[in-house]
């Protein structure tokens, strides 16, 4: 108590000047509408400008949650469309759906190798097995590779083991997507096509019908530039990927429920050829 008495004393000046400065500001604001709207006003910009920050800060944490609510739209979008559920969901029977879909994302992701792998954050808890095909809201991204209970890897597009059916989406002529030129891994390519095809720099290229695991026209690229192989008649495909495979984040597995079905049916065919 000594202490405050003694600082009130010491600066018994400094603070009588304070206190007749307060003074003099409040009968000026009162007796003035010009200072008081400048007061208003400067008070409203100052709340405002906390608000905004407040406002900013709550929608950078909520970002997460925000996506999480978009990527799980995106992914029954994608199941329906996948299942031709288009126009009237009503009309369709249950019996007609051949995929499903699951939502999952990339932890660890690898592009400069021969045989690059990605690693997703689903496994077999969630119904994730070999042979199931993954891709993002660009394209395709891969094939299931291995799993264990909470994980599985993915063989990239960008490995030289990939061999994926894929179709030039104005004609429908189809080949095969392969990585042949190990050196750009924003670059695939696409063989097998006929030269009797017409081709035009910039054509789509998509998944093609005849894959167990894909379903039809998911898009892949652009055509970048193509050469002729005059000893084969094929021609050879450089492929602009959609995707970009050094940054990939949310990822949807797709899962043919006919798949076993076409397999076996396959088996028993050429086991009687």
């Amino acid at each position: 108590m000594q202490q405050i008495i003694n600082f009130l004393i010491r600066y018994k000046i400094f603070l009588l000047y304070l206190f007749l400065l307060l003074i003099s500001c409040i009968f000026t604001f009162q007796s003035h509408s010009y200072h008081q709207s400048k007061f208003l006003n400067s008070s409203n910009y100052i709340t405002g400008s906390l608000y905004t920050f407040s406002d900013n800060i709550t929608s950078y944490f909520e970002l997460r949650e925000e996506n999480n609510k978009l990527v799980e739209e995106n992914k029954r979008l994608r199941s329906k469309l996948f299942n031709n559920v288009v126009l009237s969901p009503a009309l369709i029977d249950s019996t007609s759906v051949k995929y499903e879909v699951t939502r999952g994302r990339v932890i660890n992701n690898s592009y400069a190798d021969q045989r690059n792998y990605i690693t997703i954050n689903k496994g077999e808890n969630d119904s994730i097995f070999q042979d199931m095909g993954v891709i993002t809201d660009k394209g395709i991204l891969g094939i299931v590779e291995n799993t264990s209970d909470n994980f599985s890897t993915v063989q990239s597009i960008l490995s030289d083991k990939s061999n994926i059916n894929a179709k030039i989406k104005n004609s429908n002529h189809f080949g095969s997507l392969v990585w042949e030129n190990t050196r750009d891994y924003n670059v695939v390519q696409l063989i097998d096509i006929p030269r009797l095809v017409p081709l035009t720099i910039g054509d789509t290229i998509v998944t093609g019908a005849m894959s167990s695991i894909f379903p039809e026209n998911i898009p892949i690229g652009t055509i970048k530039r193509f050469d002729l192989d005059n000893s084969k008649s094929f021609y050879f495909i450089d492929v602009e990927l959609f995707n970009d495979m050094t940054n990939i984040d949310n990822i949807y597995i797709i899962r043919n429920l006919n798949r076993k079905e076409i397999l076996e049916l396959e088996a028993e065919t050429e086991a009687n050829d």
